[in-house]
């Protein structure tokens, strides 16, 4: 705490503690202020203007400092200064102290709380932020709501002070009037309790209830602003018409289906989207091929003298697709019709709100769910049309192996598919703008990849920016900027990878006639409920984002499917504090929650437990004892804030982690649980215990072993 805060905190104590050891709260009781009636009176009589500035001040001081009083205040103010000079000073005074009492509480503890628990806090700062005044209103308007309370509460928030102001000055009316009107009555009153009768409560949670059926009534009057010029049907065919059919689509189609509602999917490419034809399956299946001839390489460390194998590339190829082939069932037009879906070949058009064209005919549809995913990015650098140039869309159909194979990126995409051709006999040279590979995660992560790459042969330069392709004598050549040293260097290769990222597919099926807003970063705008500005079309996946994840993409489907058929009743928020991600490099990179760069960047306190795979007795005996696991803490707590797990099977160790997470299950949880012996999932254990040990009561631990030593004798 700086000098300035604990300055204001010991005022605020000192005044705070005057207040009850000079008993000034006998004050401020009925029968007192009773009592004192006739010479209050006569001193407002005589000097009204003096009596009501002290009056107003004494009642600002009291709000502002939280002590107990006001409600007796706002009686005496009826009582001396009548309904309408008592409701002007009342109002006034009480909305100013209010304010001053909440901006005392952000300015000693918001800091402290955000900080503490800003990532927890952070939707709720953004629903305060835009319906902050809503709320509140609803708050004040309810005196059974302790006043004193939503000032330090609010306080804690992001709400604007301005509107903190208004909202209290409107919301705190009615009760102010009810309560100065009781005051001109005081001497027939005989307690507090006598103001508010059953029947008035009932009337001001009447009044609270209002701002949020004004809020619902505010929503249809907005619907209906962004519905103008268009005709809405009068019957319709579909309850939901869903465009692709890739991960978010397929999961958004099956809900529909499994709650019995009439749903039509479209895609014009293939079923399964990219996971399944361009991205996760085959690389995964390119990825355990290239593994074997890593292993083969390493053979002699298994006891092995004469190992060898010979890669036959366009065999490796031939198999990625079997492997495609031999999943596609999972995502066939057949099975989604049986199911109940109906399921649509063709490139669908948004024509209205409610009406899509495809395949010659309209389908009208109370809602519309975009699952258009995204594409590669293709950056503008000149000459690259003029090489043969190829994305994780394209690889796919290469046959012939190239001999020198330039990755573009050093992302996730681009760090699997160099170590995988790096192993089939490619040299591969892998080029990065930045300081470092994978810059999503931490430094020792990403370390430990790059060591991975290297050791393996992979040619990695970092810090070197593509300025330049052309053909040359001996085949293609980017000119490159070393960063660093400024120097133009030549690097040849004979086929490019471009893995520099991914764009949404926004254009081509009525997203702009619409009108659709599109973020900075080029994705469908939509709210936390993944809604457009037409509240019946929603956006998941790749084409909204934030993650570029499949598991994401279907994440976001049940919300998306869930608000489109049932949020005229009720609407989720989608959830994305627990949500894992993998690299699948080896070794493996999986995160959940937070990294200690973010942590740092979000100002977040935490404590780092770390256990080191290499000692690991399953990792030993596999020949696979390196990378780490890293658990972020609460301070003091074993609440989990985030993991970092590098090595072999990361991705299917860091479940247990995530279901941890999503249950709010600690690190004493985890140590708890039985663990099979030898088994990777150990390391989950032992990180467990790692915590426990370094926070293990040393000071009632000496005295057991004290006890123990006394029982020796």
């Amino acid at each position: 705490m700086n000098l300035k805060k604990a300055a204001v905190l010991l005022a605020l104590v000192a005044l705070i503690v005057a207040f009850f050891v000079f008993d000034l709260n006998q004050y401020f009781s009925l029968d007192a202020i009773k009592a004192q009636q006739q010479n209050l009176n006569a001193q407002v009589t005589a000097n009204p203007l003096l009596a009501g500035g002290l009056f107003f001040l004494a009642y600002v001081a009291v709000t502002a400092l939280s002590l107990p009083g006001a409600a007796l205040m706002t009686l005496a103010g009826g009582a001396l200064f009548g309904l309408g000079w008592g409701l002007l000073l009342v109002s006034f005074a009480s909305s100013l102290g209010a304010t001053l009492a909440m901006l005392i509480s952000r300015f000693l503890l918001r800091d402290w709380v955000q900080k503490r628990f800003g990532r927890r806090l952070k939707p709720l700062n953004e629903g305060i932020e835009r319906e902050g005044a809503f709320y509140l209103f609803a708050l004040r308007l309810v005196p059974a709501f302790p006043f004193f309370m939503i000032n330090l509460a609010m306080g804690l928030t992001a709400i604007k002070a301005r509107t903190f102001w208004w909202v209290s000055q409107l919301g705190m009316l009615p009760g102010t009037f009810v309560y100065v009107n009781a005051g001109r009555e005081l001497s027939q009153l005989e307690s507090l309790g006598g103001i508010l009768s059953p029947g008035v409560i009932g009337a001001f949670v009447l009044l609270g209830v209002f701002p949020l059926i004004a809020r619902k009534i505010l929503d249809q009057i907005k619907a209906r602003r962004v519905y103008r010029g268009w005709n809405k049907p009068k019957h319709f065919d579909r309850n939901m018409v869903v465009i692709g059919a890739g991960s978010g689509g397929l999961v958004s189609a099956y809900i529909a289906a499994a709650v019995k509602a009439e749903v039509s999917l479209i895609e014009k490419h293939a079923m399964g989207g990219d996971c399944l034809n361009t991205g996760c399956v085959p690389s995964k299946a390119l990825i355990r091929s290239a593994r074997l001839a890593a292993e083969v390489k390493r053979a002699a460390a298994l006891g092995y003298t004469n190992a060898s194998a010979t890669v036959d590339f366009a065999r490796v190829m031939e198999r990625v697709q079997r492997v495609i082939t031999d999943i596609e069932p999972h995502d066939s037009p057949e099975r989604y019709r049986e199911l109940g879906v109906d399921v649509i070949q063709g490139a669908a058009r948004i024509t209205s709100p409610w009406s899509v064209e495809v395949a010659g005919q309209t389908l009208t549809t109370r809602n519309i769910i975009i699952a258009a995913g995204g594409r590669p990015v293709m950056p503008p650098i000149p000459g690259l049309d003029q090489v043969p140039a190829y994305t994780s869309d394209t690889l796919w159909g290469l046959r012939e192996q190239p001999a020198r194979l330039l990755v573009l990126g050093g992302g996730p995409i681009g760090c699997e598919l160099a170590q995988a051709f790096q192993r089939l006999g490619t040299q591969v040279i892998q080029v990065e703008q930045g300081e470092r590979l994978l810059a999503n995660e931490d430094e020792d992560a990403s370390e430990l990849v790059s060591l991975a790459l290297r050791s393996e042969g992979v040619d990695l330069r970092l810090r070197h920016k593509a300025e330049r392709f052309q053909q040359g004598e001996q085949g293609a050549l980017l000119q490159a900027r070393q960063l660093d040293s400024d120097e133009l260097v030549t690097i040849e290769f004979d086929a490019v990878l471009v893995a520099v990222g991914r764009k949404a597919n926004t254009q081509g099926y009525g997203a702009e006639e619409l009108g659709l807003k599109l973020r900075d970063d080029g994705t469908l705008d939509t709210n936390e409920y993944l809604a457009t500005r037409f509240p019946n079309i929603y956006a998941v996946g790749d084409v909204t984002g934030p993650y570029q994840f499949t598991h994401a993409a279907a994440h976001q489907a049940w919300y998306a499917a869930v608000n489109a058929l049932f949020g005229s009743f009720k609407r989720f928020k989608v959830d994305y504090r627990v949500l894992p991600h993998v690299t699948f490099t080896e070794p493996e990179v999986a995160r959940v929650g937070l990294s200690e760069n973010e942590a740092n960047e979000h100002g977040i306190e935490f404590e780092v437990t770390r256990y080191g795979i290499d000692d690991l007795d399953r990792a030993i005996a596999d020949e696979t004892a390196e990378g780490y696991v890293k658990v972020l803490t609460q301070p003091g707590k074993d609440r989990i804030l985030g993991v970092t797990i590098v090595g072999a099977h990361a991705g299917e160790l860091i479940a247990e982690y995530v279901l941890a997470m999503k249950h709010n299950l600690g690190l004493n949880k985890v140590l708890g649980t039985v663990h099979s012996y030898p088994t990777l999932a150990e390391a989950n254990k032992y990180a467990a215990g790692e915590w426990k040990r370094a926070h293990a009561p040393q000071g009632l631990l000496g005295w057991v072993q004290r006890w123990h030593r006394w029982r020796l004798k």
